[in-house]
């Protein structure tokens, strides 16, 4: 028989077990280089995800922030939001419908309304009055306020049994709880009110993360696409948000002269425009977390998280000018240390475990609305994904 030539290394045999009495082809090991080059490029591709995330989380903490310095209705401005949000998952599920020829899942009305309404309501509110604190507080009160939901989420899964009581998390309770009081205490541009709003919404954040892992957890469901979570959750969040806006928001929004009542054309379409582009940085933020997550792990993004916090204070500081005291800075450092307490413990526990159960522990970071989400995908939806994650880094 004549031999067949190979391209680079041939084939090398290895002897089989000695019962066998057979030799067995093995193909060539990998290249030292090769090896580097994968490593390089994982690297860089992390990078490059991080970067993305961050782009997008930090953007809209700024941008909302600057957004309502001169358009003073926030709930109408996060019901806007949620209506874009719902138009780019639909979008986005049509796409994976017609590339994969599947239908995607539509719940029906008895599931939607006993299963998805409450985490939408919690959902909802979480948002809402994250948004409308920022006409009272400062970036850097809101983003050390809103670390703290891990606090409540913890408090809420050790209530629903999702948790086990240990030391380790009574520890990270009070590294939290200690340095949300060393960063409010004496604060020179402290706002009750403000406070208020954010603590509140950190608050329901923790019952939001808490109904949003119970709901992905029911796997009849068929929501462990967070595509899939976005699209059924916002039409019932945008409901649930509207009475709140039309109490403290309605009469005056109806006399506004920036949207009913404008006589400027080219100032109500920049209003609109403004508002049309905070709900796209919504959606990407929602996107760019689920690349990441797709790409790396959930702790590769609590660990952004982490160091996110760090960058949107410093930026406050340099950019906004946020006044932050030594004891404001050794409260935020206890903060992030007790944080960083419950991702290194989730990852021990995870390891423990042999691998990641899917949707047993919740994420660190408050504001990653797509974290909750199964780890233990069906073959199908993994190519359905795989597909999306593709046309989103085009």
């Amino acid at each position: 028989m004549g031999r067949v030539s190979t391209s680079h290394q041939p084939l090398r045999g290895v002897p089989a077990p000695a019962d066998s009495g057979a030799w067995v082809l093995q193909p060539p090991r990998m290249g030292r280089w090769a090896l580097d080059v994968a490593f390089v490029w994982k690297a860089v591709l992390t990078l490059g995800l991080v970067l993305l995330y961050y782009c997008f989380s930090i953007g809209i903490t700024f941008y909302n922030k600057w957004l309502t310095k001169s358009f003073h209705f926030p709930l109408f401005m996060t019901m806007l939001h949620l209506a874009v949000i719902f138009l780019f998952s639909a979008l986005s599920r049509a796409l994976v419908q017609c590339s994969s020829h599947r239908a995607r899942v539509v719940l029906s009305w008895a599931d939607y309304l006993r299963r998805v309404a409450p985490t939408a309501l919690a959902t909802a509110l979480d948002v809402g009055l994250s948004n409308w604190s920022f006409l009272y507080v400062t970036v850097s009160l809101y983003t050390m306020t809103k670390s703290s939901a891990v606090l409540f989420i913890l408090i809420f899964s050790l209530i629903f049994k999702l948790e086990e009581l240990r030391a380790a998390l009574v520890l990270v309770v009070l590294l939290i709880a200690g340095g949300l009081f060393m960063f409010t205490y004496k604060s020179t541009q402290f706002n009750m009110e403000g406070f208020a709003l954010v603590l509140g919404a950190s608050f329901i954040g923790g019952i939001r993360w808490t109904l949003t892992q119970m709901l992905l957890q029911k796997a009849e469901l068929g929501l462990q696409n967070p595509i899939d979570t976005m699209f059924h959750l916002q039409p019932l969040m945008f409901l649930g948000l509207f009475p709140l806006f039309a109490i403290f928001e309605g009469l005056h929004l109806s006399t506004s002269e920036k949207i009913f009542r404008f006589q400027d054309t080219g100032l109500l379409l920049r209003v609109l425009g403004s508002l049309f582009l905070g709900g796209i940085l919504a959606f990407g933020l929602g996107f760019s977390e689920f690349l990441l997550v797709s790409r790396t792990s959930s702790l590769t993004l609590s660990i952004a998280g982490i160091f996110k916090e760090v960058c949107t204070l410093l930026l406050a500081a340099h950019l906004l000018g946020d006044q932050i005291s030594l004891l404001n800075w050794l409260g935020f450092a206890l903060c992030l240390s007790g944080i960083s307490l419950h991702v290194a413990l989730k990852a021990l526990h995870s390891r423990g475990d042999g691998g990641p159960k899917a949707l047993k522990g919740l994420g660190s970071s408050p504001d990653l609305e797509l974290l909750l989400r199964s780890s233990q995908r069906e073959e199908g939806d993994n190519e359905e994904e795989e597909y999306f994650v593709a046309q989103g880094q085009q």
